[in-house]
């Protein structure tokens, strides 16, 4: 058994067992294996490890592990911060995007996805932490945001994406998770099609799903630390 195949069974165990702790299922809750500046080789060997869906954060790079890996049934994420002049290869090759926040990259996104594919699946990301280093949309800003991203035709809002200030107190990260779980049902009121809650790493994992999480990004937990 390689290497990445038994951290991938790892981390599946971790995310199961913080369900059951939590009162939910494993299955509800969905890995998303975090590949960014790893070979197009080590996200082949996870995939046949079961993964079925991959993070990326550079957009060339994602680009060529898409072209490099077309034999596989991938759904591929973009979860990075994007720029306005960029969009047409998110809307064009990927599946979801994790980090719409703006309405100007959304219209873009919308216009280039091309009429034969599906709508792209769409988080919108909050910046929970008020960090002013990190993207994402002000939660006060959030309800006008989503009601304009659920109106646009080639795009489907599925739910938010958020990466808490980090937090070694697994009580503190609990804090941040728990304020955009409330965002998150209080948003799904008014659009019930919501059901996606992206939030949750290597590091606090447990913490996001306890907060009601239903994908976690997992990269260095499966795939090793990156230069």
């Amino acid at each position: 058994m390689s290497t990445i195949t038994e951290r991938l069974i790892e981390a599946q165990a971790r995310i199961d067992a913080a369900a059951a702790q939590a009162g939910r299922v494993g299955e509800s809750i969905t890995l998303l294996a975090v590949s960014k500046t790893k070979p197009a080789e080590m996200i082949r060997e996870a995939y046949l490890a079961g993964a079925r869906d991959f993070g990326e954060n550079y957009l060339q790079e994602g680009v060529d592990k898409i072209d490099a890996l077309q034999d596989l049934d991938i759904r591929w994420h973009f979860i990075g911060p994007l720029q306005s002049n960029k969009t047409r290869p998110v809307a064009e090759r990927f599946d979801w995007i994790h980090s719409v926040d703006r309405l100007k990259i959304a219209q873009r996104l919308s216009e280039q996805r091309p009429s034969g594919k599906a709508p792209l699946n769409v988080c919108i990301q909050v910046n929970i932490s008020a960090e002013q280093s990190k993207s994402g949309v002000n939660p006060a800003q959030l309800p006008e945001l989503a009601a304009a991203v659920a109106a646009l035709p080639g795009l489907r809002l599925r739910g938010l994406m958020a990466i808490p200030a980090p937090e070694s107190d697994p009580e503190k990260q609990r804090q941040a998770l728990a304020q955009m779980k409330q965002l998150f049902d209080a948003l799904k009121a008014e659009h019930p099609g919501l059901d996606t809650l992206s939030m949750g790493m290597s590091d606090d994992l447990e913490a996001a799903v306890a907060e009601g999480s239903t994908m976690v990004r997992i990269g260095t937990a499966i795939f090793g630390t990156r230069k």
